[in-house]
């Protein structure tokens, strides 16, 4: 075979494979991306069902505590009931924010020493949990305790569990030596909030209501699905099942609006004192996305404009995750531009 009909070759192969590997690329998330932005705040959310979402709620909350709002879809597919931004919403990360703010409070009122080991205020852990006695809250706290995620246990799953959550988190080998490194877990976060509930007596939520939600008027925010009238949920989907999943138990819920005015008052450091905003700072984050079955959402508080966005939408699975981010992304730009 010549030099010159070699090369023909390798160029009609490369060609090949160029056309081959369109083919595979997901085209909705570079349309998404690329798209002019539209004009307005609800051009882009109205979007959101064109990507496969099938409901979504913006909440953008400006200096003074006043909050916009912007929906597109539904809270209910099946009743097409449409999308209310004053209904519940399964938050799930976001929780992470005001358990860590709970646990600088206790800090504060030196009821909690960020020093302090797993195994002196949960002494049940010591023997069931790697290193119980070597990681401290503040470890809990950064996600720096090398205990695995229950969630990426292989006996979890998203919909009712058969098993106790502390059973997924018992008897499992550490990932790494505490404080070496780091690695996002649930299971630190779950860990506090039965440190919360030690120390206090009561259900960690009843802490937080006191000393985060009530001083801000905050009613609508719950730590539980069985806590709520589940018609005031906003029903959840996965791409591929039918079944509406706002019935399952996963954690925290709240308002969109509500998620913003404690976002705005965890930025401002509006319930801690000078101290205790400078511990927090030191040690947890600002802002959160939040990932269950059948719900997604972002929070996040913006400096310079003053302002907190919240975005909720009503469905999960395949690329969602990434258009979420891009949707979110577009929507600050929006406001940014105007």
């Amino acid at each position: 075979m010549t030099k010159k009909k070699s090369k023909q070759i390798i160029r009609i192969l490369l060609f090949l494979g160029t056309i081959i590997s369109l083919y595979f690329v997901p085209w909705t998330i570079v349309t998404a991306w690329i798209k002019p932005l539209p004009n307005t705040v609800q051009a882009q959310v109205d979007k959101a069902v064109d990507y496969g979402f099938d409901g979504i709620v913006v909440c953008v909350n400006k200096t003074g505590n006043q909050s916009e709002f912007y929906t597109s879809g539904y809270k209910n597919r099946e009743n097409k009931i449409p999308a209310n931004p004053n209904a519940l919403f399964k938050i799930a990360s976001i929780a992470k924010l005001y358990d860590a703010a709970a646990i600088i409070k206790l800090v504060g009122e030196g009821r909690v020493k960020l020093g302090g080991y797993l195994s002196d205020y949960l002494p049940e852990t010591r023997g069931r949990i790697a290193n119980a006695d070597q990681i401290t809250v503040q470890m809990l706290l950064q996600h720096r305790s090398g205990i695995p995620n229950f969630t990426d246990h292989e006996l979890f799953h998203w919909g009712e569990l058969e098993i106790d959550v502390i059973d997924l988190i018992y008897d499992q080998p550490a990932n790494f030596k505490p404080g070496i490194d780091y690695q996002y877990s649930n299971s630190n976060y779950f860990l506090l909030q039965k440190i919360i509930a030690q120390i206090t007596g009561a259900p960690h939520g009843e802490y937080i209501k006191r000393t985060l939600l009530k001083p801000l008027g905050l009613s609508n925010t719950y730590f539980s699905t069985n806590e709520v009238d589940k018609k005031h949920l906003v029903s959840g989907y996965h791409l591929g099942y039918d079944d509406d999943l706002r019935h399952l138990e996963h954690g925290y819920v709240s308002t969109a609006k509500e998620v913003a005015i404690f976002i705005r008052a965890l930025n401002e450091g509006t319930f801690f004192s000078d101290y205790e905003a400078q511990l927090y700072s030191a040690n947890y984050q600002y802002g959160h996305t939040g990932w269950v079955l059948g719900y997604q959402s972002v929070a996040r508080y913006f400096e310079q404009e003053d302002m907190v966005v919240v975005q909720f939408v009503s469905t999960t699975g395949n690329d969602l995750a990434i258009l979420n981010n891009i949707l979110y992304e577009r929507v600050i730009e929006i406001i940014r531009s105007i």
